[in-house]
């Protein structure tokens, strides 16, 4: 039992500091389409955890972002993180799908006042659904 534990731990503490590598890294590119694709998703989780403690978001569209910041956090995917370029895009439809859904449901400025990134990338994302 105790090994178990010493295991989780330690894979806890790989996959903490792995992200805390990539973040870094991703501060460190020059502005342009990769820094915003870095930082999309670490944008969307932030936006989702806003949106979640918001009183004016109703509590479908909580539901909604919840289950994809629960997705995002998730160890289990449909296409493994570790691949490159393709890895986080089912986070990232998962997030863009929940996104669009509360749009549908919450006034755009709430989503704007949310969203920590460049507002040209949340208002390109939810498109049609947004307006």
């Amino acid at each position: 039992m105790r090994t178990g534990l010493i295991a989780v731990g330690v894979a806890a503490g790989c996959l903490v500091a792995s992200w805390s590598l990539l973040i870094l890294l991703a501060r460190r590119l020059p502005p342009g389409i990769l820094r915003d694709l870095a930082a999309f998703v670490p944008d969307c989780v932030t936006t989702v955890r806003r949106l979640r403690k918001d009183p004016r978001v109703p509590r479908r569209a909580k539901l909604a972002v919840a289950i994809a910041g629960l997705w995002v956090i998730s160890p289990i995917d449909l296409i493994p993180e570790f691949l490159p370029i393709i890895g986080p895009l089912d986070d990232i439809v998962v997030v863009a799908l929940a996104l669009r859904y509360a749009a549908r449901q919450v006034p755009r400025e709430v989503l704007l006042g949310a969203w920590p990134g460049e507002p040209r990338l949340l208002l390109r994302l939810l498109g049609a659904a947004g307006t």
